[in-house]
């Protein structure tokens, strides 16, 4: 799985770099969630994008360091921040948008070259493992190998 990650990735993070723009894949989830609505608690973009408030921490992070986030006062909550596309990513937008249509289109190829989908495949395999956690898959496996 790592290395069909690394594969996929690794080649979408040189296609960014090929284009001269300063994006990471794993920066799309939370790019997304802000423009479809902004501002943003950490909490709603790990809503929205399915990922764990600390994955979207660690990558807001990372974005504001780019100059492609900010963060505001949470207005209701004082203590709270939120999320913010910065003017830097959003004049990248238009970029970023046609660029995900030829990933997508690019996925679609890939998809029709299997045996089966791996974006279905993937979608399942999310869903098993929300149902049942893989950590206790394997520990199950370890009991059963004491007994």
């Amino acid at each position: 799985m790592r290395h069909l990650i690394e594969l996929l990735d690794g080649d979408l993070e040189q296609v960014y770099h090929d284009l001269a723009i300063d994006y990471r894949p794993r920066f799309t989830p939370v790019v997304r969630a802000l423009v479809e609505s902004e501002p943003r608690s950490i909490r709603g973009i790990a809503d929205h994008s399915g990922l764990t408030h600390s994955a979207v921490s660690q990558t807001v992070a990372e974005m504001k360091r780019r100059g492609l986030v900010s963060l505001i006062q949470d207005t209701a909550d004082a203590r709270a921040r939120l999320v913010r596309l910065a003017p830097r990513c959003r004049a990248m937008l238009p970029r970023l948008q046609r660029q995900w249509t030829a990933t997508n289109s690019a996925a679609e190829g890939l998809d029709a070259e299997l045996s089966s989908s791996l974006r279905a495949l993937i979608v399942e395999a999310i869903a098993a493992l929300e149902k049942d956690p893989f950590r206790k898959r394997i520990e199950r496996m370890q009991k059963r190998s004491r007994s």
